[in-house]
């Protein structure tokens, strides 16, 4: 057995993708951003427009794959960056402690996260920002709701896989119950 360590940067092909998803939990960042006022007040919730693989539209919060010899504070700024753009100026929490973890199982009905592809393992956070946030990649828009419109059944129903519960825990891990 070597003493030397793996340091490679990088993740796996989409093969290894594959066959990764296939036995064993992946890990995720997701991230609820929001708008507050001077005294900490969530005063609005972002959240994406995407149109899915189908043709449907959903909306989604910020997510994706902590990449290996990543940290998860680089994980969370990189696709903070990648879905509301490089001017967002998302204030990670100094704490990395997520307000949630969200257990995605590919079998529907085991937790109230659903993926079809894979078991993932999501850290939630929520993150004030305070910039021009202009949504890159594959998302349409970014729509900023109001802690009542995000609780309403109809924005809950449109969001995939569970997103509409985590949102919910947002909610009220932030003092909004609705």
């Amino acid at each position: 057995m070597s003493d030397l360590t793996e340091t490679t940067p990088g993740w796996l092909s989409t093969d290894e993708l594959h066959m990764a998803r296939a036995r064993m939990p992946v890990l995720y960042v997701e991230a609820v951003p929001v708008r507050v006022d001077e005294s900490g007040e969530v005063t609005s919730i972002g959240v994406l427009l995407r149109i899915g693989a189908d043709g449907t539209m959903s909306r989604n919060l910020v997510s994706g794959r902590v990449m290996h010899h990543e940290r998860v504070r680089d994980a969370l700024l990189r696709h903070l960056e990648k879905d509301l753009g490089p001017v967002a100026l998302p204030h990670v929490p100094a704490s990395l402690q997520p307000f949630t973890v969200a257990e995605y199982f590919p079998t529907a009905g085991i937790t109230p996260f659903h993926d079809p592809r894979q078991h993932a393992v999501s850290l939630a956070y929520i993150v004030p920002v305070t910039g021009d946030c202009r949504p890159r990649q594959d998302a349409l828009d970014l729509v900023w709701l109001s802690p009542q419109e995000a609780a309403s059944p109809a924005v809950q129903g449109e969001m995939p896989g569970g997103q509409g519960v985590l949102l919910k825990q947002a909610l009220a891990h932030t003092g909004h119950m609705y």
